[in-house]
């Protein structure tokens, strides 16, 4: 699809979440990731002609997200410029098996990542050697760390991404406030092992709870995202509290030259840092582009402003994943 065609399509309110708008294919798949299955919607260009094969993406949603809220239209938007793509829920969340529920583990679900690509490479409408990977806030980062690793990346975005999940949340807490935290850790890891009970956390809250969020757009952003997905909850394991003070996809950040990498951040994010994300920019290596637009967080997935978001995403695709005669 050409930019002329994209902003039509964008731009005549079409990006509603309904694929057949833009003759988009959708249908429910699942595929194995480490013994279990992950649930997904699988989209197709609607002028895909049988025996073609087109590139493809793999994609994810942010923190204790799933696929319903807010993300169909994106992936529709990429199929409606000529993409495959794959957009899945995480073991343990969603519609996918798993257990705990809740858990979401930053290494898990980087492999959910690469066993997506893999399922991916092996459709008949995909051409295994042109996959890339795009995500929004955590899966920003993970997509970041899986192009760092995986070669069959080609090209990579990463939206609002986080990257120094320490500095981001843990840097600022005295010494005697991270010797707590610790031993409330400890003490969840000792009954996991001698009980089998399994801590929650509250995802969003307002200021004076326990949520990994407490800022009011967070909140706001999950509770109305929410309204589409009827198997979300609003919790998460502690477990997966104590694992994201070590994931920091900045650290590899560098090592995904030469797979084409664009970082679109919004200006005003303080859910995940704009200042990480545009450090973590600055060690990257070519080709790199970086797109910087005014809103917070969930600015992207503001209807009015999704087109603006979008439209160097899908341009970056089509320069990297380009479709072939």
């Amino acid at each position: 699809m050409q930019r002329r065609e994209l902003m039509g399509y964008l731009g005549a309110g079409l990006l509603t979440g309904r694929a057949a708008a833009a003759g988009v294919q959708r249908r429910d798949v699942r595929f194995q990731s480490q013994g279990l299955h992950c649930a997904g919607w699988y989209y197709l260009p609607g002028d895909h002609h049988p025996g073609e094969r087109r590139p493809a993406i793999a994609m994810a949603p942010d923190y204790g997200a799933l696929k319903e809220m807010q993300l169909d239209r994106v992936a529709t938007a990429f199929a409606a410029a000529g993409l495959a793509v794959l957009l899945f829920d995480y073991r343990c969340t969603g519609a996918s098996e798993g257990e705990p529920r809740q858990s979401l583990l930053w290494w898990d679900q980087i492999t959910d990542y690469r066993n997506a690509l893999t399922w991916l490479g092996l459709q008949p409408e995909v051409d295994a050697r042109r996959l890339g990977a795009w995500g929004t806030g955590y899966s920003g980062g993970h997509v970041l760390q899986l192009a760092a690793f995986d070669r069959r990346v080609q090209c990579v975005v990463a939206q609002t991404p986080m990257t120094h999940a320490w500095e981001a949340f843990y840097a600022e807490l005295a010494p005697k406030e991270l010797d707590q935290l610790s031993a409330v850790q400890a003490q969840a890891r000792a009954m996991r092992m001698t009980t089998g009970e399994i801590e929650l956390l509250p995802i969003v809250s307002g200021a004076e709870g326990t949520g990994v969020f407490r800022q009011p757009e967070a909140r706001a952003w999950y509770e109305q995202a929410a309204l589409r997905a009827p198997r979300w909850t609003n919790r998460v394991t502690l477990e997966t509290t104590e694992a994201f003070a070590q994931y920091e996809p900045a650290a590899a950040i560098a090592r995904i030259t030469p797979t084409p990498l664009l970082m679109v951040v919004a200006k005003d994010d303080d859910i995940t840092p704009v200042g990480l994300q545009l450090q973590a920019f600055a060690k990257a290596g070519p080709p790199k582009q970086l797109v910087e637009l005014a809103g917070g967080h969930y600015a992207p997935f503001d209807a009015a402003r999704q087109a603006e978001f979008l439209e160097p995403q899908v341009a970056w695709f089509a320069k990297h994943l380009p479709r072939r005669g």
